[in-house]
């Protein structure tokens, strides 16, 4: 047998037997999930919201719509910053 065709072959089975890596890029780690927000989301639409805080981006809230949408919401907006503070009060009553 020729040894190009063995290298191709033994070249295709370390590819197959490789592990496979759930790694990704660090560029893509360190991007913020939010790029925009918006001022003005009616609060009756909103299914739930998220918050995340990572290290290379400020906080960021994420809201899910009832339409399955997700907007990025203005941390500083007004009606959510009575919403958390309302929320941190019933935490510490609890």
């Amino acid at each position: 047998m020729d040894l190009k065709v063995i290298v191709v072959f033994a070249l295709i089975a370390v590819a197959l037997h490789a592990p496979v890596s759930d790694a990704k890029p660090i560029s893509l780690v360190e991007r913020c999930w939010c790029r925009s927000t918006v001022n003005t989301v009616p609060q009756r639409r909103i299914r739930e919201l998220k918050f995340l805080h990572t290290p290379n981006c400020p906080f960021q809230v994420i809201a899910k719509l009832k339409n399955n949408k997700e907007v990025c919401i203005n941390p500083e907006t007004k009606w959510l910053q009575q919403y958390l503070m309302n929320a941190l009060n019933k935490m510490k009553k609890a």
